[in-house]
Order: C-alpha cells, then sequence, then structure tokens
C-alpha cells in the first residue's frame, strides 16, 4: 500500500520510517513524503494511480492541508482511496471543514501510532 505523508515538518519522515519499520520491510506499506501542499500535487501528477491514502496536516505555510484536499478531489477524477487529515488542533472547525471537503478521518497530534496503524490495517484488508 503506497501511502503519501504530507507535512512541513521534515522529521515526520523519521519518524514514519521508525515506526513503520517492521511493515515497511515486508512491503506491506510503502511511504513518500512531501513537505508543503504544493510538493504534494507535483508529485500526485506523477505517481497519482500508484497512492491509495493520503496522510496530511492541515496547518501548513502556503497551501493547508484543507486545501490539498480540495484539490485533490477536484483535479483527480478518481481520487486517492482515503484522505487523512492530521492537525495540533483538534477544534470543531478544522474537523467540520475537512469532513466538507471529503476527507475520510481526522487524527489529531501527536499522532497516536497505534490508532493510526489499526486505521490502516484495516484499509489493507
Amino acid at each position: 500500500m503506497q501511502i503519501l505523508v504530507v507535512d512541513d515538518e521534515t522529521d515526520v519522515r523519521d519518524l514514519f520510517q521508525q515506526r513503520f519499520r517492521r511493515e515497511i520491510r515486508s512491503g506491506e506499506m510503502s511511504f513518500s513524503f512531501a513537505f508543503s501542499g504544493e510538493e504534494a500535487m507535483t508529485y500526485l501528477r506523477d505517481h497519482h494511480s500508484e497512492v491509495l491514502i493520503i496522510l496530511s496536516d492541515i496547518n501548513m505555510p502556503g497551501m493547508s492541508g484543507l486545501e490539498l484536499l480540495g484539490h485533490v478531489k477536484k483535479e483527480f477524477e478518481m481520487p486517492p482511496t482515503t484522505m487523512v487529515m492530521i492537525t495540533a488542533y483538534g477544534d470543531d472547525e478544522s474537523y467540520r471543514q475537512a469532513m466538507a471537503l471529503g476527507a475520510n478521518d481526522f487524527l489529531t497530534k501527536p499522532v497516536d501510532f497505534a490508532v493510526l496503524k489499526e486505521k490502516l490495517a484495516q484499509l489493507i484488508s
């Protein structure tokens, strides 16, 4: 399963590679990383058919995760199977906006990796 992680914090790459080490080694999951909404759109234009899940931070400079969500849903005929929004601010307004734009799920930071792994495992099966 190809997963695109979008977050302006570059240390998320190391964090995800560490937390999903076993899944990556077994080939169960593969992660790509974009550090802005704009970079994510460029990646998706080149690799759209490969990406099944997008995990995106909401609060990023430039294009926000919510703007990215809107662009993905509008630009691609068949958007990725699942788009999960992640934010440090678990406020109701961000949640409502994300769901109204078509997000499949909403997680707050710090990410509970046990919960995230469980959600991803459900999507695989």
